[in-house]
């Protein structure tokens, strides 16, 4: 990221100083705006605020999700680790057995996933098949089927691990 502009900022009454920074992206060319209370302190608020990953996903998934958000400007690769970020949440939840492909379909049969959810599941598997085979009859992914890939990885990790988890900590806190 390159520096393109500092701004100070206040409030109507002279309070809430804030140091803004706009930088760009030399990767995908986009604007990131960031501020501060203290020049040349950490950021303490960005925008856009980006992709996080939960925590909850497992080590392995989570790793290949973040790295799939962060290559979303190289779209093969995006895509090959959002299939690659699915695979490792259906071996978290011990769908080991045969190719990914059996993997979702277990997982669809066993409704630890829906049969839609299986469908697009299988739509980017064929996306990152495409990829990591180099296929001839295939063209290269867009960034808006890379985004479209990740965004799927995302939501499986949220269906699969982070509500699940978020539920476990309300009950436990309800009954505290």
């Amino acid at each position: 990221m390159s520096l393109k502009a500092s701004i100070d900022t206040v409030n109507h009454a002279g309070e809430n100083k804030r140091h803004w920074k706009i930088y760009k992206c030399e990767t995908c060319g986009s604007l990131v705006t960031a501020c501060g209370r203290e020049e040349g302190y950490q950021a303490i608020e960005w925008f856009p605020r980006g992709r996080d990953v939960d925590d909850d996903l497992p080590p392995k998934a989570k790793s290949y999700l973040t790295q799939a958000i962060a290559s979303l400007h190289a779209p093969a690769g995006a895509v090959m680790l959002a299939a690659s970020a699915i695979d490792a949440m259906l071996k978290a939840k011990t769908f080991v057995e045969g190719s990914l492909y059996a993997r979702i379909d277990k997982a669809a049969a066993d409704h630890v996933i829906t049969k839609d959810m299986a469908t697009w599941a299988h739509q980017v598997r064929l996306d990152g098949n495409d990829q990591r085979h180099a296929d001839e009859d295939a063209g290269l992914p867009s960034q808006k089927d890379a985004e479209r890939c990740v965004d799927f990885a995302i939501a499986l990790g949220q269906f699969m691990f982070v509500l699940p988890a978020r539920v476990t900590r309300g009950i436990e806190a309800a009954s505290k």
